[in-house]
């Protein structure tokens, strides 16, 4: 069975989508947008299979903003002024999403509660 990154960084995306209780329909295609918008940046830069997880889910994040919906939100930190959570590192095999507010690593990309 051959590994497909973009199938990998849909259901990482989704797991967080729907922890978030935000993978209705809208939002699912919203995600098949991303993953279909990055499936040509993959056939021409085939190395950056490893990164593709969390572009997708930064796709997804900035079109959700874009939107006016904060996600994932943060409720890991003390801040009171709502804010979402980051995925950092932006080009990383494992990202995870922290607080930019207070540094505090949440998750793991594919694993929001």
């Amino acid at each position: 069975m051959t590994h497909d990154p973009l199938l990998a960084a849909r259901a990482a995306t989704l797991r967080d989508l729907s922890a978030c209780r935000l993978a209705d329909a809208e939002r699912v295609s919203l995600l098949e947008q991303a993953v279909s918008g990055r499936r040509w940046w993959l056939s021409q830069w085939a190395e950056g299979a490893a990164f593709i997880s969390g572009l997708v889910a930064q796709d997804v994040q900035d079109t959700l903003f874009d939107h006016g919906v904060r996600w994932p939100r943060c409720a890991a930190c003390e801040q009171t002024a709502e804010h979402s959570l980051s995925l950092e590192p932006a080009l990383d095999p494992a990202p995870r999403w922290m607080c930019p507010e207070s540094g505090i690593v949440v998750a793991p990309l594919g694993q929001l509660v």
